[in-house]
């Protein structure tokens, strides 16, 4: 690929993330399905939101968590996503740009208010979202930033925007731009109950779209039909160029064509969030890939990532991530 002003543009749901501690009780009262994301409406929200402990919020959603991931590892992004012109679009459009993100997707002025997400953190670390899109679903091919896409390496789209059908015309419109630029696409699965809603039109989609796949060990075994690993580890060979395959405490398989990696997952003192975990995995890995480095170096660079992430609250690196990546690829 010729040199891109841009390394990565991320395409997402532009969302907030409201993180509160809570027991399995809460869970259970709640009917909540614990680890899962699932999509709720905006009364839901509220109630949920009114029963729910004192409360942290933060700038999220899955691509926009890797951007702020990529930029701190000093990539250069810009991310794509629809928040409305109210009190959370505004600080997620300030938390993004303060991150070193470029976000210039204009502001809806009627419709949904800006999408929030909230997150039930049991002890054990499990997160469990709650998310309302909102504005997020009034993504569609027009809110596309051509030039931007064009010019990037890598555009980086999380699964979740397979709900929405206008965002989803705006999925496969991008692709069709990067492509068309000989740039490459990557995706995210996100998570295993969206890959059961869209079963046959993920596959078509990763065969036929996606340069890069990103997916953990459940969704993986989701999308091919079994719950063996090694059989979906030998079905995902061929239908795309990369696939990054991670299993929490047990690492992650890297696979492009006959090339295979295991790569350890990097020791954490103290597990405190998972939310976020899978962003920065594919943060650190992109920002490898886009810099020309070895796979196994990629696979180690979003190793280190998500260890960051998941040792505090939130879904957003809070040490100096690139210092830290340098640092732990010297000692090994």
């Amino acid at each position: 690929m010729a040199a891109a002003p841009l390394d990565v543009v991320g395409i997402g749901n532009a969302i907030v993330d409201v993180l509160a501690h809570a027991d399995d009780g809460f869970l259970e009262t709640h009917g909540l399905a614990k680890g899962a994301m699932t999509l709720i409406d905006e009364a839901r929200g509220e109630a949920l939101y009114a029963a729910m402990g004192p409360g942290t919020e933060v700038s999220g959603g899955s691509a926009g968590n890797t951007m702020a991931g990529i930029a701190a590892l000093g990539g250069r992004g810009a991310f794509i996503g629809k928040v409305r012109d109210d009190q959370l679009g505004g600080i997620f459009r300030h938390d993004i740009r303060a991150a070193g993100v470029a976000f210039d997707t204009a502001a809806a002025n009627t419709g949904p208010t800006t999408g929030r997400c909230l997150i039930l953190i049991t002890p054990d670390a499990q997160r469990t979202m709650n998310t309302f899109l909102g504005a997020a679903v009034e993504l569609t091919p027009d809110d596309l930033d051509e030039e931007a896409i064009r010019s990037a390496q890598v555009t980086y789209m999380e699964g979740y925007l397979w709900d929405p059908p206008a965002a989803k015309q705006a999925f496969l419109a991008a692709a069709k731009i990067a492509h068309g630029a000989g740039r490459k696409v990557s995706l995210s699965l996100s998570d295993p109950f969206c890959v059961e809603r869209h079963h046959e039109s993920f596959l078509e989609l990763v065969s036929g779209h996606v340069d890069v796949l990103f997916a953990n060990e459940v969704e993986i075994c989701s999308l091919y039909r079994t719950e063996s690993f090694d059989d979906a580890l030998q079905q995902v060979r061929g239908h795309c160029e990369i696939a990054v395959l991670t299993r929490s405490a047990k690492g992650a398989v890297v696979l492009a064509g006959e090339e295979v990696h295991v790569v350890d997952a990097e020791p954490v003192a103290q597990i405190v969030d998972t939310t976020g975990a899978g962003d920065l995995y594919a943060a650190g890995f992109l920002a490898g890939l886009t810099r020309g480095k070895p796979l196994y170096e990629c696979g180690r660079m979003g190793a280190i990532a998500a260890a960051e992430v998941i040792s505090h609250v939130g879904a957003r690196p809070e040490a100096d991530l690139a210092a830290l990546v340098d640092q732990r690829l010297h000692e090994a």
